[in-house]
């Protein structure tokens, strides 16, 4: 190929390349998408998680909707008082933030409830729940203890101890997950503010709770007799605490007879 040949393929290819470039250019103005800028601070403000949480596709998602003002300012519960007082800011309102933590309902562990028969199945208590009948332990309201909140905690907070999961209060974020993923529904997101919580949520009546599991309520009703500020009820044969009323005296606590109320 000659020097003439080869000078006229660059310069045809330069050309080709500027004027891509040009329309590429024009383009990307005439078709650009405006981003909220808001929604860029706000997604900075975000812990970048993506666990899920708050209901929306992970931390950009949640940012997108919080900048259009589909989500409150405190929707992350990962990110916390932090990361919600930051975002209010961005978005000029005020926010009231309280950080939540997840707290299983079950005292029913190895020493309190009995096993109705052995289980050998797949570790897993969405399997055992649905393939066994909610389960080997006596209550079949209780935590079964196979850990699928474990292998969902992104933040090492829960462990299987005696049988049921704790979680560790310092390390929870309160994402939320590990209620999901129960089968049993025994997991609550309480708030940091929550004084007192009743530790089960069997739906048996006192007399057959009493040989299912030593540590489950009864349903006697000692606690709402001789609570002063009428926070505590009971539905479905369990108390449930009205985490707004309670004050935290400790009054229920001394009172049951169960040793339930944390």
């Amino acid at each position: 190929m000659s020097i003439m040949g080869i000078v006229s393929a660059t310069l045809i290819v330069g050309c080709v390349g500027l004027l891509i470039g040009l329309l590429l250019g024009v383009a990307g103005k005439k078709f650009a998408v405006e981003v909220d800028e808001r929604e860029i601070e706000i997604r900075e403000a975000l812990p970048g998680n993506n666990c899920g949480g708050c209901g929306y596709p992970g931390c950009d998602g949640l940012a997108a909707a919080i900048a259009k003002g589909e989500a409150p300012a405190n929707a992350c519960p990962v990110g916390g008082v932090a990361a919600a007082e930051k975002i209010g800011e961005i978005m000029g309102v005020e926010v009231s933030a309280v950080r939540q933590f997840a707290h299983v309902r079950c005292a029913g562990d190895c020493n309190a409830t009995t096993d109705r028969y052995q289980y050998s199945g797949g570790q897993s208590c969405r399997e055992a729940y649905y393939v066994t009948g909610q389960g080997k332990k006596s209550c079949i309201y209780g935590c079964m203890g196979l850990g699928d909140c474990v292998e969902v905690c992104d933040f090492s907070a829960i462990s299987i101890i005696d049988g049921i999961a704790k979680v560790e209060r310092l390390k929870c974020a309160g994402c939320g997950k590990c209620a999901k993923v129960c089968p049993k529904q025994i997991i609550e997101i309480v708030p940091e503010t929550a004084l007192s919580i009743v530790n089960c949520v069997s739906r048996d009546t006192g007399k057959n709770m009493r040989t299912t599991c030593k540590a489950g309520c009864i349903g006697c009703g000692i606690c709402v007799k001789n609570c002063p500020e009428q926070a505590i009820t009971i539905t479905n044969h369990v108390a449930a605490i009205d985490y707004e009323k309670c004050t935290g005296c400790g009054i229920c606590k001394e009172k049951c007879p169960r040793n339930i109320i944390w």
